[in-house]
C-alpha cells in the first residue's frame, strides 16, 4: 500500500509518501509545495497553487491512500483560518482524486513516530530518519507529512477495524439533508 501524507500550511505544506510492505515501511518520496513567492493579498491563488501541487504529487506518485495533518486553534484566530482554509484545499485535491482520506492530530502522529506527543521537530525528524533508514533529516514539513504517512500505517488499518466493529461512523445531525422537514 502506498500512502500520501500531508502537513498542510499556507505558505509551505509537506508532503512525504511511503509504502507498507507487511510490517516493513520504505520511503518512496517527499518534499514541500511553497506558496510564499506568490502575492501574499491574493489567496485564492495561494491556495490554487496547494490545490495544484497536491494533484501533481498524486498524479507522480500514485498513492493508494492519504492522510492529513488535523489543524487546531492556536492563539492568532486569523492564522488559523487561513490554516484551515489551506488544508481544505488540500482535503479538496485529494478527494477530487478519488484519494481516501485519513485525519490525525499532531500529538497522535508525535506519539506514533517519537514514542510521546510532546516531541520537539527536530525529534520527530530524526526518528522519521531511523524509521524510513534516510540518509540525512528531511526538512520539518516533509517530516511531519512523512510522519503522518507512518502513522496511517502503523493505525489506519486498527483504525478501520474499530470504525467497522462500531458505531463511529458519521451521523447526518451535523451534516446538511437533503430538502427539510418541517
Amino acid at each position: 500500500m502506498r500512502i500520501l501524507g500531508i502537513d498542510p500550511g499556507l505558505r509551505t505544506t509537506g508532503f512525504g509518501v511511503v509504502e507498507k510492505h507487511g510490517s516493513q515501511l520504505l520511503y518512496v518520496a517527499s518534499g514541500t509545495i511553497k506558496t510564499n513567492k506568490e502575492a501574499q493579498g491574493n489567496l485564492a491563488e495561494r491556495l490554487k497553487v496547494l490545490f495544484d501541487g497536491i494533484h501533481e504529487v498524486v498524479e507522480r506518485y500514485k498513492p493508494d491512500t492519504s492522510a492529513v495533518e488535523i489543524v487546531f486553534v492556536n492563539v492568532n484566530p486569523q492564522a488559523t483560518l487561513l490554516l484551515g482554509q489551506a488544508r481544505g484545499a488540500c482535503i479538496t485535491a485529494l478527494a477530487t482524486c478519488n484519494l481516501p482520506v485519513a485525519e490525525y492530530t499532531a500529538l497522535q502522529m508525535k506519539q506514533a513516530v517519537a514514542g510521546h506527543g510532546l516531541a520537539k521537530k527536530e525529534q520527530v525528524q530524526e526518528m522519521v530518519k531511523r524509521l524510513l533508514n534516510l540518509p540525512g533529516l528531511p526538512g520539518p514539513d516533509a517530516a511531519d507529512a512523512l510522519g503522518i504517512a507512518i502513522t496511517h500505517a502503523h493505525a489506519g488499518h486498527s483504525m478501520a477495524k474499530l470504525a467497522a466493529a462500531t458505531d463511529l461512523q458519521r451521523t447526518t445531525s451535523g451534516m446538511y439533508k437533503a430538502g427539510r422537514s418541517r
